[in-house]
């Protein structure tokens, strides 16, 4: 593995970080207050190469790898958190369209996606179904060259934002299991769709919801991958969306360590800079030393999917261990900060609560270790 960064991949980075620091960064704060998205912060996304970037330059990419999006979701996610979900879930819904889906629809969708025009949302969790994501309830009957979805998604970022959702439904009734399953790309203009919005902790700006379908029709060419294939074919990228997450919450928290260590180099007592006290320091140093161990595994989780490897486990380590570590060390730098820490005068106390999101979304801490135990041990490890 290579350590060093290309001029073309530097370049990019930096590109993503001008953006992050004097577009989003100043607005965080009240682009949560006002609780969406901005539609043309997303389409500027768009148009530097933000999203997608590894899709093919036909699609609407920019034809290079996971590792320069992994770079590209670190720096906006410490501009605003929120805004990283739009090259997550872009490239996410990007990938399966181009792995399993049809070419009219690909041709259709992804250079909308990758362009920021339109933004996707991720259709798998049901009001009872999460993490056991092979016994979904929500329904997909075929009639003629279309087929009727009917059901519930529960807890769907960009619930009430999204134009289109990769959506997850039984096709064969028979199957109580994951081989029932198939993937659609459903848009979300049609009649028989409804949205609901949850007010959460955090990520306001991004929202989270409930998608009902209600005798909704979705055309059959639609599908990605083959019927009642679609879990085991579609269900293999949240290997490199789990190392983007990990990305995301490294981002967030390097963006308040950075602060912290300006604010105690200026912050006085006793006659000195804070920062002389070994208990103002050495915390901070840690931080350092474990987000440079969480960043060099979600990057080798990504060398490991471009150079076609397996990675899986390492993935399932991207999504438990960079939340966690995120949410303990912005927590740390709001205690570095006293009492002002605690007021909404800093940003950490948005980061705090938006990160936290990402402990429980896209599977929890407790699955990620099945998986990985999964991996290691085989079957024997599995408690079902």
């Amino acid at each position: 593995m290579n350590y060093g960064l290309s001029e073309e991949l530097a370049a990019i980075r930096q590109t993503a970080r001008q953006f992050a620091r004097e577009r989003l960064l100043p607005a965080y704060q009240e682009t949560e207050r006002q609780g969406r998205l901005d539609r043309a912060v997303v389409r500027e996304m768009g148009a530097l190469g933000f999203i997608g970037t590894n899709q093919a330059e036909r699609h609407g990419g920019a034809g290079l790898d996971y590792l320069t999006q992994g770079l590209i979701c670190e720096e906006v996610g410490a501009g605003d958190f929120n805004y990283a979900y739009v090259p997550l879930a872009g490239t996410l819904v990007a990938d399966m369209l181009v792995q399993g889906g049809r070419p009219a629809v690909i041709d259709t969708w992804v250079p909308r996606i990758c362009s920021g025009e339109a933004l996707p949302a991720l259709g798998l969790t049901e009001p009872e179904v999460g993490s056991d994501a092979g016994h979904l309830r929500t329904r997909a009957e075929r009639d003629g060259h279309d087929f009727i979805i009917n059901g519930e998604k529960a807890s769907i970022s960009l619930s009430d934002q999204a134009d289109v959702v990769a959506l997850f439904a039984r096709t064969n009734g028979d199957d109580p299991g994951p081989r029932g399953v198939s993937a659609f790309l459903m848009p979300l203009d049609v009649p028989g769709v409804s949205r609901t919005r949850v007010r959460d902790l955090g990520s306001h700006a991004v929202g989270r919801g409930s998608l009902f379908f209600e005798d909704a029709r979705v055309p059959a060419e639609h599908m990605i991958g083959d019927e009642n294939k679609g879990f085991s074919q579609v269900m293999v990228g949240f290997d490199f969306s789990r190392a983007l997450i990990g990305l995301m919450c490294i981002g967030a928290a390097q963006a308040s360590v950075d602060e912290t260590w300006s604010y105690v180099s200026e912050r006085k007592a006793f006659g000195s800079p804070i920062v002389r006290f070994e208990g103002v320091s050495f915390p901070l140093a840690e931080a350092e030393t474990m987000l440079e161990a969480a960043r060099q595994l979600c990057y080798k989780t990504l060398w490991l999917r471009d150079a076609g490897q397996k990675h899986t486990s390492e993935a399932a380590m991207c999504k438990w261990w960079p939340p966690k570590l995120a949410f303990e060390i912005i927590k740390e730098c709001i205690l570095l900060h006293g009492h002002g820490g605690y007021s909404h005068d800093y940003p950490h106390q948005q980061r705090l609560r938006d990160v936290l999101g990402l402990q429980i979304g896209d599977g929890t801490a407790q699955i990620m270790k099945l998986i990985i135990a999964r991996e290691k041990a085989g079957r024997a490890a599995v408690p079902y």
